[in-house]
């Protein structure tokens, strides 16, 4: 346990030291977020998710630091380059960009003019010159103190030459002076601006960023999503991309570093002050500077898209219900599949709806039939071609008027049926079979479904594909893990890939659940689960309060109350003389708990809090009560649009500039984030989440452009 670490974390972050210590050594041993935002309130003084994340990953990166640290150490051991005065510098480095500034200088590097200057014996002139000392005589006539520095052999022929070598000496340390360094990043930071410009005949080719071909923009105020939007322009070949600072003010900033005066030594400093800029600086500055944004933008893109995720993830389920799943399709007919209430496929079969009337007749008797012989109790059809024509059908037909029709959004579906995870799970059918299955799955329990399909591919993000991979995945998975635990997860008709996400199992551990309950039938308690193989004691601790066994053998096992807080609870009901069963349903008992009673050393008030929340309410779903939702009928197509109309919609994605909805007609509308409320909004989650219905106003309609804008303005 660094204590260094735990001091700077906690006045970084604002929590006390015991906070950061707890949470540090929780995690140390293993412990996950969740598990520890849950169960361990009185060792981190009830830090949640967001804050144990945070020390976690600000932890990770001390570590990092650390680790760099000791590499550059080493390096300039092994080159007897460390002396106590650098090694107090790099000790002292608490950013990874000061600690590589500092390390700049005696870093191994390629064949520069700098180093062709030092061959040819020219150090000693730009050390002289550099040092601009008045007592020096090369500080009022360089040129002729330079003439001793000729040397044919060395290939300086003239004392023009050997200025011309030492200043390139000059210009190097110039560029890597760590404070001239910290001024630029900062100068650059603050004055620079991006600009970005069409690449010649590369204007209809590259018309989507029509936005960008001569565009300017100040680095410091520069949004995420215009930065990945030009970054991306430039990838593909369309834009060149600049970070261009006020050179003028650069340079006036870089002299009182290292020029001392007005002597002739200091006209060659400037001008190999110039140079450096020019030539060393600026480009070093521009990389760096494109980093440090990119890595920003990276950071607000990967956030949204994370809390897009929550909300899809956490989107209410329909529960268990008997479906009828859609997939519609115009050439290849539209795959029907019956699932059960568990989820379980039953039949399969394929209706057409857009080649004939007597196809229609019959794919009517189909669905009529299917929807008696299965006890249909919902209708699912996927949003995707031809998804209202399909739903407008269904609800047409007189014998299933009572059954309700519901729109599924279908993102990713396709990529669930494809995927190996859905060829494992049904080796006999086609992907067209698996999309419907996942399409009645997802509106039976969406995160149970959406969690078998890679986070990015759900379609809620922005600039996804360009963002840091490995901080995207880190971060979706952080919030699929979050959204599973809170929930709570059945263990007994679990999926492996949710199973995957609960605390401290992972794929090895959930396939070996999965295994065993396959091999020894469903467990009636939460301890039976000790029996799976390499499940140990660990590993235990951390799952059990996140899995739910209905109708176990103790009822606390369908709660999230956790195994190790079980002798409370029985001491709770033997005090009052009741079972648990008893004391879990009636609440004129529990109304005679007097929590202070059960306070030791290691339970204290929080845990017994959510003990006493839990018995009220076992096991219960932190999600939103399902409401049905249905789109105006009519308008099921783009051209169907007109401005002015107020049409239902459901919010699909948001991003910094605004939110998309979904008004059925196969092209998200635009709430451009200055129409989203009569107010000032500076992030659109303020006003809406994802799956959040709401009514929307058309503004314009771009037909070419297959373009909605549409408008909150004034809803209420």
């Amino acid at each position: 346990m660094n204590e260094t670490h735990i001091e700077r974390i906690s006045t970084a972050l604002s929590f006390t030291p015991q906070q950061v210590k707890a949470t540090a050594l929780l995690l140390e041993e293993g412990a996950t977020v969740p598990f520890i935002a849950r169960y361990r309130k009185e060792a981190t003084n009830s830090l949640d998710e967001v804050a144990i994340t945070a020390i976690r990953d600000r932890l990770a990166q001390l570590a990092e630091l650390d680790s760099r640290r000791e590499a550059i150490f080493r390096s300039l051991e092994e080159r007897g380059l460390l002396t106590e005065e650098l090694k107090e510098k790099l000790d002292a480095a608490q950013t990874m960009t000061v600690l590589e500034d500092l390390y700049l200088p005696f870093r191994p590097k390629r064949r520069t003019r700098a180093t062709i200057a030092r061959e040819k014996g020219l150090e000693p002139l730009a050390q002289r010159i550099f040092a601009q000392d008045v007592t020096d005589p090369v500080n009022q006539d360089p040129l002729n103190e330079a003439q001793a520095f000729i040397n044919p052999e060395k290939d300086v022929n003239s004392a023009e030459e050997a200025l011309a070598g030492a200043r390139d000496i000059i210009a190097e340390w110039i560029s890597e002076d760590a404070g001239a360094r910290a001024a630029m990043r900062e100068f650059f930071l603050g004055r620079a601006v991006f600009k970005s410009k069409i690449i010649a005949d590369k204007e209809k080719e590259g018309i989507k960023y029509q936005d960008y071909y001569d565009w300017e923009e100040p680095v410091n105020a520069a949004p995420s999503h215009r930065i990945l939007a030009m970054r991306r322009g430039e990838k593909e070949g369309f834009l060149t991309l600049r970070v261009s600072p006020p050179e003028e003010e650069a340079l006036a900033l870089l002299g009182p570093f290292f020029i001392k005066g007005n002597s002739q030594a200091s006209l060659q400093v400037k001008q190999a002050l110039d140079d450096s800029f020019s030539r060393l600086l600026y480009p070093s500055m521009e990389t760096e500077i494109r980093m440090v944004t990119k890595k920003r933008a990276d950071e607000e893109a990967i956030r949204v898209f994370a809390e897009n995720l929550r909300q899809l993830l956490l989107a209410p389920p329909l529960g268990r219900k008997n479906v009828l799943a859609v997939d519609p399709g115009i050439r290849t007919g539209c795959k029907v599949v019956c699932l059960d209430r568990q989820g379980k496929l039953l039949h399969t079969d394929t209706i057409f709806l857009h080649q004939s009337e007597h196809a229609k007749v019959k794919a009517a008797e189909t669905l009529i039939t299917l929807c008696r012989q299965f006890q249909v109790e919902a209708i699912a059809v996927g949003n995707g071609t031809a998804g209202r024509e399909t739903e407008a059908f269904v609800k047409g037909l007189e014998p299933l008027k009572k059954i309700p029709v519901i729109i599924v959004n279908e993102s990713g579906a396709s990529v669930y049926s494809a995927s190996e995870v859905a060829r494992e799970e049904f080796p006999d059918h086609d992907v067209t079979v698996r999309g419907s299955v996942s399409i009645g799955r997802r509106l039976m329990d969406p995160l149970a479904e959406l969690v078998k399909i890679e986070p990015k591919s759900i379609g809620v993000g922005q600039y996804q594909h360009d963002v840091d991979q490995s901080a995207l995945k880190r971060s979706l998975d952080d919030v699929v893990m979050s959204c599973v635990n809170a929930v709570g997860v059945e263990v007994n008709t679990a999926s492996k890939q949710l199973l995957t996400y609960v605390s401290g199992l992972g794929p090895q551990l959930a396939k070996a659940i999965v295994k065993y309950r396959d091999e020894n039938g469903p467990f009636d308690a939460r301890e039976k689960l000790k029996k799976v193989p390499r499940l140990g004691p660990k590993a235990f601790e951390q799952a059990a309060g996140f899995l739910r066994i209905h109708d176990a053998i103790n009822p606390l096992d369908s709660s999230a109350v956790h195994p190790e807080s079980y002798p409370i609870v029985e001491a709770i009901a033997q005090d009052l003389g009741c079972s648990l069963n008893d004391l879990m349903k009636n609440e004129g008992l529990r109304k005679h708990i007097d929590i202070n009673t059960y306070l030791t050393e290691k339970v204290g008030l929080p845990t017994l809090t959510d003990i006493l929340n839990e018995l009220a309410k076992p096991g219960r779903d932190p999600r939103a009560i399902f409401e049905a939702f249905a789109f105006t009928e009519g308008v099921e197509k783009i051209e169907d649009v007109k401005p002015g109309m107020k049409l239902p919609g459901i919010v699909t994605n948001i991003t910094a500039f605004g939110a998309f909805v979904d008004i059925g007609v196969h092209q998200d509308g635009l709430i451009h984030i200055s129409e989203l409320a009569n107010r000032f909004v500076k992030n659109p989650n303020e006003v809406v989440k994802v799956n959040q219905k709401v009514m929307a106003t058309v503004l314009g309609v771009d037909l070419e452009r297959k373009r909605i804008s549409l408008s909150l303005r004034g809803a209420s």
